[in-house]
């Protein structure tokens, strides 16, 4: 089955390691790159807009999926990657885009107004994948 993802979450799940806006929210993500760590050939969809993580965005917070700034996001992440909605590839050849085309400190522009990037899981996980590695298995 086909995994429909947006541009940003391309590069969001490369840094993934349990955290999330929710209990929800993280089991979602979780089983999503599960899926993908142990299945690289798993096809994804780009989607523009709200994907499958945003499914389980957590209904009392306030939502952010159809914002503009994270579409430009999207739109970011697609450029660097050289890939655009609509466009279905197995998630293998997503990582190798991210070993050809992607640098650590290219998180800092392309996620500059991501939540998240602080935590700095994000240039770890493009680091792992530019030095050959993958998606390493979630902390217990």
């Amino acid at each position: 089955m086909t995994i429909r993802l947006r541009g940003h979450h391309l590069l969001c799940l490369l840094g993934f390691r349990g955290m999330g806006y929710s209990a929800a929210y993280a089991a979602n993500m979780a089983r999503v790159y599960n899926r993908l760590k142990d299945e690289p050939d798993t096809p994804v969809t780009i989607v523009a807009g709200p994907d499958e993580l945003c499914a389980c965005f957590p209904p009392d917070e306030e939502p952010h999926c159809e914002n503009a700034s994270v579409a430009r996001l999207d739109r970011d992440a697609l450029a660097k990657l050289d890939l655009r909605a609509g466009l279905t590839l197995p998630w293998s050849a997503v990582i190798a885009r991210v070993r050809a085309g992607v640098e650590p400190e290219d998180i800092g522009t392309l996620c500059r107004t991501c939540q998240w990037r602080s935590y700095g899981v994000c240039e770890a996980g493009v680091r792992t994948i530019k030095e050959g590695g993958w998606l390493p298995p979630l902390p217990e």
